[in-house]
């Protein structure tokens, strides 16, 4: 089975499928920005506002995410279907990003229903160091994608996946009135909020997977690794 590194060296040779690759970073860089203007307005906002780009980008990642299954499309019609790997890896790639895009509009949506600034009580520095490591992860994807490193890729995910234990700690800590400071507003805010970071981060390493595994295993962790 190919593994991306000989797969990004078949798309380096198609102009197809370069456009396409090219145009899935310009979505993963997209929903970076959708993700900090979506969370800058439910945690630093009052007015619940200022990301309202948020859903004029969500219209350009649906966009982008139709031309590259087209430019794919065309790849494999040229191609007669030889060497289908690439075409099926970018395919699963667009996918979790336009699902990534789908989660920051719902921070944004969470943004307009409670207006003012979420604060989540004693779930706060963990729920920022969560919102930091999102945004480190957002930022070292493209270049990955772009240089075929496996071993920064495996590197991402290994030191990355305590978000989402971390996350499911929170919700469950959420459920158990934990922090009885809370208002039943906040609450309900912190536990939605936490379950979209979650669902970011799980697709971000799901492209970093693409990386490391071979198709049949994107989105699951390496064969051997149980941890």
């Amino acid at each position: 089975m190919l593994r991306f590194k000989e797969v990004y060296e078949l798309w380096r040779k198609d102009n197809s499928l370069t456009q396409a690759l090219n145009d899935s970073k310009t979505m993963l860089e997209s929903t970076f920005e959708m993700f900090r203007e979506s969370s800058k307005s439910l945690r630093e906002s009052d007015s619940g506002d200022i990301g309202s780009h948020v859903y004029e980008r969500d219209e350009m990642v649906n966009e982008y995410e139709r031309t590259v299954r087209r430019k794919v499309l065309k790849h494999l019609a040229i191609t007669g279907g030889i060497n289908i790997i690439p075409g099926l890896i970018l395919t699963t790639i667009v996918i979790d990003i336009e699902r990534i895009g789908d989660y920051t509009k719902n921070i944004m949506d969470l943004a307009v229903a409670h207006p003012k600034r979420l604060k989540c009580g004693a779930f706060e520095d963990d729920i920022k160091k969560i919102e930091s490591t999102v945004s480190k992860v957002f930022q070292s994807l493209p270049p990955m994608i772009t240089s075929s490193s496996k071993e920064k890729a495996r590197k991402l995910i290994t030191e990355n996946r305590w978000v989402l234990r971390l996350c499911d700690k929170i919700d469950t800590d959420l459920i158990k009135e934990k922090d009885e400071t809370l208002g039943s507003g906040d609450a309900v805010s912190c536990a939605l909020y936490t379950r979209y970071l979650k669902r970011i981060a799980a697709h971000l390493i799901n492209i970093a997977s693409s990386i490391v595994n071979p198709f049949e295993r994107i989105g699951f962790w390496e064969e051997g690794d149980g941890t």
